[in-house]
């Protein structure tokens, strides 16, 4: 694995291996990596012919200042990870590589309702951070292929969105969400809970279960959302939302929406049969996010 700091080294790098033909696929992270994000190399590596991984800590999508501080830092077992991994390069740029101008009186991005829904509306600024340092990873990596988890599913309609709104060539992958044996979604957060927030944070897991079983019996979404945010706080979670949403969109169901049956799916209804129920929820200072699809959805292009 090739380490760069300097983009014009990496650039150079990356234009002698697109001269040859070479493919590449890219996995943008914040660091304090787990296995998550070492299948998202793992099916890079599958797909393309070089894979790029980078790690940067983007202060401009962290729209509280102390959870930037507190963000987990493991930089020497990341790159142990990545190596094992067989991830052909690994770009750390610093914040005056990515923001040479500083951090202030950035571009600005049309994200239309995305910005103003569930993240959006809980941390304000957040996506127009993850876009902004989006744009300068993808202008800086070009790659053929972009690998993101379904974790954080809002996040990856807002970059599908980037890469129309600046007409970039990458096609965008949604991965599968790894979870736990226990279930809970992998996440780096996790390794700030103390062991009674680790055995709480399964309800999480839980409640969306839950919701996918009341959905698949005709339970109404009011119903759905009200056992799921019992669930949660059962288990001493301060909930932000508990939302189920038109998996395309994320514009939430109708209080009395129900999964359409056989018959009306099968007829070509106008139901709602594209759903996704998402939760966000603290468990003493972290919050965590997860998601479950409750029926088909629009799926990751294949390569």
């Amino acid at each position: 694995m090739i380490l760069f700091k300097k983009t014009a080294d990496l650039t150079r790098w990356l234009k002698r291996q697109q001269a040859t033909g070479h493919t590449i696929g890219f996995v943008p992270t914040l660091g304090a990596l787990h296995q998550g994000h070492i299948s998202l190399i793992d099916i890079s590596r599958s797909k393309t012919a070089l894979t790029v991984c980078s790690i940067f800590v983007n202060p401009t999508q962290f729209n509280d200042p102390a959870d930037f501080a507190k963000y987990p830092v493991t930089l020497e077992k990341d790159i142990a990870l990545l190596e094992k991994a067989g991830t052909d390069a690994l770009f750390l740029p610093d914040v005056t590589t990515l923001y040479p101008d500083g951090t202030a009186k950035l571009e600005k991005y049309d994200l239309g309702p995305l910005e103003s829904v569930l993240e959006g509306k809980y941390r304000p600024g957040h996506f127009q951070g993850v876009c902004q340092v989006m744009y300068r990873l993808l202008d800086i990596v070009r790659p053929d292929h972009l690998f993101m988890g379904s974790k954080d599913y809002q996040q990856c309609m807002v970059v599908q969105r980037l890469l129309a709104i600046m007409a970039l060539p990458t096609t965008l992958h949604r991965c599968p969400i790894l979870r736990e044996p226990d279930g809970l979604a992998m996440s780096s957060r996790n390794t700030r809970l103390n062991p009674v927030q680790r055995k709480n944070a399964l309800a999480i897991y839980r409640a969306l279960q839950a919701i996918k079983e009341g959905w698949s019996a005709g339970t109404p979404v009011t119903q759905l959302i009200a056992e799921a945010t019992t669930i949660l706080e059962a288990a001493s979670f301060r909930v932000d939302y508990v939302s189920i949403a038109d998996a395309a969109t994320l514009e939430p169901l109708p209080a009395d929406a129900v999964a359409p049956s056989d018959h009306l799916r099968n007829a070509g209804s106008a139901g709602h049969s594209s759903a996704v129920a998402l939760i966000a929820a603290f468990q003493g200072e972290v919050r965590l996010i997860d998601n479950m699809v409750l029926s088909p959805a629009n799926q990751s292009p294949g390569i």
